[in-house]
């Protein structure tokens, strides 16, 4: 960027030297918008990478643009090529577009938006990409996605020099079917309207095409990096524990990242806002500049007074009420939007849950307590929908009123000058396009407020949503961990996610080979330990020596949908064992059922028992063959005749496994060398007492 801001610096020199010398005044205000985009340029390293696509593009084109008016001013430019000359206020135009782009690079919800979307335009990852008709190719995604939305931006600005062009045509078109001219009509219809309106849908297709690319590798790369750092280091556990404003991570990952890139079909995205901005602004300019000229002599109606521009100024009045009036009214909009999908969100992990519990809820007969707590949550979906109504319909009953009056001002203030001869039917219609086109500019703001609402929501969910991230990470275990052979724990403190010590443990140390029994009362922090153990609870300071192969199997074990063959390796990849490897585990853990059904796919979770949950997870030990195996209550659901027995297949099968264990059953001490008692001070903490098996 500072390579282009003393580029754009010498072309403001050259063109203010170029204005004394050619005695062409016009040039100077070029060379000063160029002036003042150098300066922004060269100053833009700090802004936005996404944000400097656009500064970039605009800079080049204030060049380039700006080039080709000194030439002409120099009387340099080719004979026979004048109809290809830009207008003298392009250059200046999009210098001023650099320039405001820099500006709001600074606004809080921008850098909100901007530092989502730098993420995937500072990437270092690689990515592949193919050209029609040209082979696949690798380069930095990064360099893919800013060349994407480089040819965009120029598709898009292409787009609206066709409309400028189409807009002269429609003049002449109707100035011909004034005059009855014929030759013109045919003519004007087959050599100008045809050729440029096929180019404009060419065009089109072309940049539904590549948009279409942008957004699924961009909300891929995004979606990626969310599920990474979700996931990452038990982060998505943490989240759970300090209670940071994160409901439904699932929703935000799945639909929020896709509403942020391209807004699905409830609206628009970042990326659709960003071109759209464009386009309005350059048809802002573009037909302001037609609407001024069209409109110089026009006088106040009823009066005398000419005012220069005077069209411009009604659509400019016009658009500034229809927005202060839309945003008074819609403003609660945000809030409402971003309720909306927390309700909706809850209502739905309901009905899940319901669906995963079915056969607990069923026992109970709890269907009905069931039913009145699923339609409290969708009374809520509801009451947030009807105030969403209300709101929208006070918004609607405005904004189509005022599209509905927008049509016809212009012809309005035209009319005295068409009827009494001093323009043409073509310049009329001229007239009330360019006023369209200025004013549907400026309302932006009133035409897009619904979805800007909603769009507002869906950041502010994701910066949320980014919040808890950093907060879940930055609360990481205060543990001082060391690889070891044997467990060894001194001077940890455990505590609780209100504050509250629950533990103390000053010296516990675990020998390898050895079996040891945890026990305590309720609420002493047994299952605490492990998870500090583990790494994975967030209040727990001290030092921890632990082995990397260390297993811990819970009461509840995890079993993810799909077949059985993943269910028993996960967390390892279903290919990871081989038949023989996972039919043997099975046997041993007394499931000889399921040997003969690895293939077959269902919700585990709701088709085995609780025992053989716990048996499926004592085959993923037998597996994963861990030298520490952490069991937490992890054969409550089995008869005392089968727990000794898988105690005694752990002991054959892992000889070299150290086992500990939490249990109540008086006869796990039996199944154990060790047992170690938490015991409580005098301060409500517990400590860990040896007691003699």
């Amino acid at each position: 960027m500072k390579l282009l801001g003393l580029a754009l610096g010498a072309f403001a020199i050259v063109t203010l030297v170029l204005s004394q010398w050619l005695g062409a005044n016009g040039l100077i205000l070029l060379g000063v918008a160029a002036a003042v985009a150098a300066v922004t340029t060269f100053r833009s390293e700090g802004v936005s990478s996404f944000l400097k696509i656009f500064i970039g593009v605009f800079g080049v084109e204030t060049i380039v643009f700006g080039a080709a008016i000194l030439l002409a001013k120099a009387k340099l430019w080719p004979a026979g090529y004048e109809d290809f000359m830009p207008p003298e206020s392009l250059p200046v135009t999009v210098a001023i577009f650099s320039i405001l782009v820099h500006a709001i690079s600074f606004i809080p919800v921008v850098r909100a938006m901007t530092r989502i979307a730098d993420r995937y335009f500072d990437t270092g990852d690689k990515g592949a990409a193919r050209i029609f008709p040209f082979g696949a190719f690798t380069a930095l995604e990064r360099r893919i996605a800013t060349a994407m939305v480089v040819t965009l931006v120029l598709i898009n600005q292409a787009q609206v020099a066709i409309s400028v062009r189409l807009s002269f045509f429609s003049r002449d078109w109707f100035n011909a079917i004034q005059e009855k001219n014929e030759t013109a009509f045919w003519q004007l219809l087959l050599w100008v309207f045809t050729p440029w309106a096929f180019l404009y849908v060419a065009s089109a297709i072309i940049e539904f095409v590549m948009q279409s690319m942008l957004i699924i590798r961009w909300r891929r790369w995004l979606t990626e990096r969310y599920v990474a750092r979700w996931l990452a280091d038990a982060t998505h556990y943490r989240m759970t524990l300090i209670g940071e404003n994160a409901d439904n991570p699932d929703q935000r990952i799945a639909e929020d990242v896709n509403r942020f890139i391209d807004g699905g079909s409830q609206g628009y995205g970042i990326y659709s806002y960003s071109i759209l901005l464009i386009a309005t602004l350059s048809s802002l300019v573009s037909f302001s500049i037609v609407l001024w000229g069209l409109s110089s002599n026009f006088a106040i109606p009823g009066t005398s007074i000419v005012v220069p521009g005077f069209l411009f100024w009604v659509a400019l009045v016009y658009a500034a009420v229809g927005t202060i009036i839309t945003h008074l009214i819609g403003r609660a909009l945000v809030p409402l939007a971003f309720a909306r999908q927390r309700y909706e969100a809850d209502f739905r992990f309901s009905l899940a849950r319901l669906r995963e519990y079915a056969e607990q809820v069923a026992l109970l007969d709890g269907e009905a307590a069931e039913r009145g707590s699923l339609m409290r949550r969708f009374g809520a979906v509801i009451a947030n929908y009807l105030a969403i109504v209300d709101r929208r319909k006070k918004l609607m009953a405005f904004t189509a009123a005022y599209g509905q009056l927008s049509p016809i001002i212009p012809y309005i203030f035209t009319a005295p000058f068409y009827f009494g001869g001093k323009i043409t039917l073509g310049v009329m219609t001229q007239t009330a396009g360019a006023f369209s086109r200025v004013e549907g500019a400026l309302t932006f703001f009133v035409n897009y407020y619904t979805t800007l609402a909603e769009f507002k929501a869906v950041l502010d969910r994701l910066t949320s949503f980014d919040a808890a991230i950093d907060a879940a990470e930055a609360r990481a275990p205060a543990i001082t961990r060391r690889e070891g052979a044997a467990p060894a724990l001194a001077g940890v403190t455990l505590g609780l996610p209100d504050g509250r010590t629950i533990g103390r443990i000053d010296s516990l140390a675990l020998a390898p080979g050895q079996s040891a029994l945890l026990t305590g009362p309720s609420g002493s922090g047994k299952s605490t330990l492990f998870r500090a153990l583990a790494g994975v609870w967030p209040y727990a300071q001290g030092e921890i020596v632990a082995p990397t192969d260390m297993m811990l199997l819970p009461q509840r074990p995890y079993l993810p949908i799909g077949s059985l063959r993943a269910a028993v390796a996960y967390p390892g990849a279903p290919d990871a064992y081989s038949d023989a490897q996972l039919r043997e585990a099975l046997e041993a853990a007394k499931l000889p059922g399921l040997v003969e059904r690895l293939d077959e796919s269902d919700n585990w979770q709701q088709r085995l028992s609780g025992g053989e949950q716990q048996r499926l997870a004592l085959a993923r030990a037998l597996l994963a063959k861990p030298r520490w195996l952490l069991l937490d209550e992890a054969t409550s659901a089995l008869d005392e005749p089968t727990e000794a027995a898988v105690y005694a297949m752990l002991k054959e099968k892992l000889p070299d496994a150290t086992l500990v264990s939490i249990g109540h059953r008086s006869t796990l001490g039996e199944l154990h060398q060790r047992r170690i008692h938490l015991e409580p001070n005098a301060d409500g903490t517990f400590s860990p007492r040896e007691i003699a098996a």
